[in-house]
């Protein structure tokens, strides 16, 4: 019995180094690593060890006889995969990453943020010999995107924490919450104290529309929707209007899924999981029957992936796919034995929700291709948005959608941009706003002149941008520590001018409202208690203050 990956896959590849016969692909050293949705096992390799399984932080992995009836067909994507990709183990080693020496000086380093991206720094980083960070977050709870971007109801996603709240648990590591680089402790500060600072703040800002009627009242982008379901402290008191019967997002990625998922769910299935309590009682009184996605260019060019596809088909809706989308060019793509097995994937369950009768009275999720856009209209608030019918051009990077004179209005109350994420700068270190990223060379930054900040290093979206999943993270954050050691061991570090406890004297002084690791553990058994009671797996507390106020008792 071979081992299958599924739709939970985070691409950490903790399972990769694990797997004593190398049959797990493709490897985060391979070009190929970067856009896969999923990693694969190959089924006439596999010995059928388990040693993956123990190794997955989101439990993704399953035995190919005891796979769920929702997941039984990832053993035919894992198969067909290496169909297309032939195994080759004669793959060359990873070189052994470089360490700071047993008889150095310690490393001190600053983490700022505690999302997936900073936690696989601290993790590198703690595996490279004499080394003490100290991590910081603005917010009152850790673990940024992965507890409050990553959608309730994929619980298991969320698992990633846990292991990094277990790797964090030694004394190398302090972590401070509610702290708020910039403002309560300058960038410049950190570099008195520290070798080197790590940015990876994320990217929380969101890229807009740049069409009118954008800011009336029921248009929203989708950071401020997944911020306020998950429960992020700055949407506690937001409100939406979940009145009418349709709601439109504008993009199909996975993100555009996620709220599609929770906008059409039984409240019932999401009372039990952790989405935020005040969602859960808009959301029971919802009226939302129908959920259309947009998308500016056709079928094969969707930016959703098709694990996540595969998913809504196990849904209490109706998929609803015209289908007139599954025209000649996806028919001959599904063809050509040479199409790549992802694309493959989406192109046939998109064929499948096309032939699907509805079932008259279920909540729909509707795709919509090749359409942008152009307006929104309503008086004081939304109640329409009028879309313009593109149309498919050839170009260097294969195909442009291209606005035709064809349009159509679509009644709505409620809309959603979900066209991508971007950074926000950090005082005092540079940014490209045209990017919305920190500037850097393999995560070393680099100011204006693209001379290289010496002590200053990036990771995460703030460094390459929104993209990728949670597991893409490690190999970034390897970068970055590599090249952070490099200058460490080179002398190009300063040293720090002051040392860890006048450091924690500053916080002391500055940050009176700040929590310690054993104060958010206090909140952290608090949610999960909560949770037990309402047989959910937590049950967040959503409001700054009170979190602060538990920690603080428990500190």
């Amino acid at each position: 019995m071979a081992f299958v990956i599924t739709q939970r896959c985070c691409n950490d590849a903790s399972c990769v180094v694990e797997c004593p016969v190398d049959c797990i692909r493709p490897r985060p050293d391979e070009p190929a690593f970067a856009t896969a949705e999923i990693l694969h096992i190959d089924p006439d390799t596999c010995i059928d060890c388990g040693a993956c399984v123990e190794a997955c932080p989101v439990d993704a992995i399953f035995g190919a006889d005891e796979l769920p009836p929702a997941l039984a067909r990832y053993a035919d994507i894992n198969a067909a995969y290496f169909e297309r990709n032939p195994l080759d183990t004669a793959v060359a080693a990873a070189p052994n990453p470089i360490r700071v020496p047993r008889e150095s000086a310690t490393l001190r380093v600053a983490v700022v943020g505690t999302g997936p991206a900073a936690c696989y720094a601290a993790e590198q980083l703690l595996g490279r010999g004499r080394v003490e960070i100290d991590m910081f977050d603005r917010l009152p709870a850790p673990w940024g995107l992965a507890r409050y971007g990553v959608a309730p109801d994929h619980p298991e996603t969320r698992g990633v924490t846990d292991m990094f709240n277990a790797a964090f648990k030694r004394d190398a590591v302090r972590m401070h919450l509610n702290v708020d680089i910039g403002r309560d402790v300058t960038h410049a500060e950190l570099l008195a104290h520290f070798h080197a600072v790590i940015y990876a703040v994320g990217a929380s800002g969101d890229r807009r529309l740049g069409i009118p009627g954008e800011d009336l009242v029921g248009s929203y982008s989708a950071t401020e929707f997944v911020a306020w379901y998950n429960g992020h402290p700055d949407f506690a008191d937001r409100h939406f209007d979940l009145s009418g019967e349709r709601a439109v997002i504008v993009g199909n990625g996975n993100v555009a899924l996620d709220i599609a998922r929770v906008l059409t769910a039984d409240p019932a299935t999401l009372g039990r999981t952790d989405i935020a309590d005040n969602a859960l009682e808009a959301l029971r009184h919802s009226n939302i029957r129908e959920v259309v996605l947009l998308g500016r260019r056709g079928l094969p060019h969707a930016a959703f992936t098709g694990p996540e596809f595969l998913a809504l088909g196990e849904l209490d809706v109706d998929v609803v796919i015209d289908p007139a989308d599954i025209d000649g060019d996806v028919a001959a793509m599904l063809a050509d034995p040479s199409t790549d097995p992802a694309l493959r994937l989406k192109l046939t369950l998109a064929g499948e929700y096309a032939r699907q009768a509805g079932a008259g009275d279920r909540k729909r999720i509707v795709f919509r291709f090749l359409v942008s856009p152009a307006e929104v209209s309503g008086a004081d608030s939304v109640d329409a948005v009028r879309i313009v019918h593109n149309e498919l051009r050839a170009s260097a990077d294969g195909a442009t959608a291209v606005a035709t004179n064809r349009t159509e209005v679509v009644p709505t109350s409620l809309i959603l941009r979900a066209v991508g994420y971007r950074g926000n700068p950090v005082p005092d270190v540079p940014f490209d706003s045209a990017a919305g990223v920190i500037p850097h060379r393999r995560g070393r930054v680099v100011d204006a002149a693209d001379s290289v900040v010496p002590g200053v290093y990036t990771a995460g979206w703030i460094k390459r941008g929104a993209r990728g999943v949670i597991g893409t993270n490690r190999g970034d954050a390897e970068e970055t520590v590599t090249g952070l050691i490099e200058d460490f061991l080179a002398g190009s570090l300063a040293e720090p001018d002051r040392d860890r406890e006048a450091f924690e004297e500053l916080l002391t002084q500055r940050c009176p409202q700040r929590i310690d690791r054993g104060g958010w553990m206090a909140v952290d058994a608090a949610e999960r208690a909560e949770g037990a009671l309402a047989g959910r797996p937590r049950v967040k507390f959503v409001r700054a203050g009170e979190i602060v106020d538990l920690a603080r008792r428990g500190m």
